[in-house]
């Protein structure tokens, strides 16, 4: 049932706060949203579908999340494609990332500072997806298995690399080797001979080459795929603080497809995000790969990308300042948000909001690169939550309604 929007609250910049193990802190950070919207959140249960889109409310409040796009790696040379789907989008992307390989033939294996500065006129910052193999030829996977890695034998490439970027010199994320706490990369310690502990010596020898470079300008982005049975826990993949500048998370929602079950944004990135938390790093946080299936089985992309944008993110993410919608194909998933009508508008409808930063950083020269500017100030004060509030009593830092909880807005 559509909501009455006579009838909305307004809630600003709430934090709710509770410890159970850890302080887990879950931020409502939207102006206007009805009891029932909140109640629809917490439930993990997204928009219902007989919301018309045009009719959700925007959040509201500080430019606080980058938001990028993947859009193909066929863009090489000229903007086009990003530049089709910021046409679609309506807004800009603040971050651009596109996929290079160690081993992959041509120029698309070396530091190009003209891709680069292409993309930093354009007001975006360059995300590179910077990936230990081949991916044309998997069955030379062993040839960079993570051993070969700390061994040194690609020590020239990796410096070649550093050196072409610190002589560019302006700021750019670096997601390298990631998805490594699954088994379908070299990278993984599940694969390739691979031995436990041999993925932070990797990533540390890199980082290190760059380091004795004297190269600034990387902001280190650590990106696990979203948790799974049987993946690896992040905390035995974790560098450490020193050599990483941003966490992030891959995840999708794969549909009925292949075993899989229609998911919420919610319920694909909350495990994994609150797992994060738990390893008590501090670093910002970012969504480095999404996407949806389209509609299927009564469910629909343009409803899960209205609510991801509109409620779960600014409401359960509050660490999250960035994601990167992957407007690709992948497998089951056709992510081209102009693949439907419905989805074009459902994202240029929600992007719009002026918490999601657009192509404003041509001058950025910051490293690492900070989160966007928020200028929220909190004020603690004493409140009860709402009794219509209907919250899981399993979610993780959260408590009842009517229980003492400290809020602070």
């Amino acid at each position: 049932m559509s909501p009455n929007f006579a009838q909305y609250l307004h809630m600003k910049h709430l934090i709710i706060t509770h410890t159970v193990d850890i302080t887990i802190k879950i931020a409502i950070t939207i102006h206007i949203v009805s009891v029932q919207t909140i109640a629809i959140v917490f439930g993990g249960t997204g928009l219902p579908a007989s919301m018309p889109i045009a009719r959700v409310p925007l959040p509201t409040g500080p430019t606080s999340i980058y938001y990028g796009a993947y859009a193909g790696n066929n863009w090489m040379g000229n903007l086009d494609p990003a530049l089709d789907f910021n046409r679609d989008a309506g807004k800009g992307v603040s971050i651009m990332m596109w996929y290079q390989e160690w081993g992959e033939e041509g120029v698309g294996r070396y530091f190009q500072p003209g891709w680069m500065e292409n993309v930093r006129a354009h007001g975006s910052i360059p995300m590179i997806s910077w990936d230990p193999w081949n991916g044309e030829n998997g069955e030379d996977a062993q040839q960079y298995s993570l051993q070969n890695i700390i061994a040194g034998k690609f020590d020239g490439y990796i410096k070649e690399w550093a050196e072409a970027s610190k002589a560019w010199g302006y700021p750019y994320f670096l997601r390298f080797a990631p998805e490594m706490n699954g088994n379908w990369y070299p990278w993984s310690e599940l694969a390739a001979g691979n031995k436990a502990g041999q993925y932070v010596q990797a990533w540390r020898h890199v980082y290190d080459l760059f380091t004795q470079l004297g190269v600034h300008n990387v902001t280190w982005v650590w990106s696990p795929n979203v948790e799974y049975t049987g993946s690896t826990p992040l905390s035995e993949l974790y560098p450490g603080n020193a050599y990483v500048d941003w966490l992030g998370m891959d995840g999708y929602n794969w549909g009925n497809t292949n075993g899989h079950h229609w998911q919420t944004f919610t319920q694909i990135f909350q495990p994994t995000y609150l797992d994060l938390l738990r390893m008590g790093t501090g670093k910002p946080i970012m969504i480095s790969q999404m996407a949806s299936a389209s509609n299927d089985g009564g469910n629909d992309v343009a409803h899960w990308i209205a609510s991801a944008l509109t409620v779960e993110l600014p409401f359960m993410f509050p660490e999250v300042k960035a994601f990167i919608w992957s407007n690709a194909n992948h497998g089951a998933i056709n992510g081209h948000i102009d693949s439907l009508p419905d989805l074009r508008d459902a994202f240029a409808h929600v992007i719009s909001s002026n918490i999601y930063a657009s192509n404003q950083y041509a001058n950025l020269d910051t490293s690492p690169i900070p989160v966007p500017a928020d200028t929220l100030h909190f004020l603690p004060i004493q409140i009860p939550l709402p009794a219509r509030v209907s919250i899981p009593a399993n979610l993780p830092g959260i408590v009842t309604p009517g229980s003492a909880t400290t809020v602070t807005r």
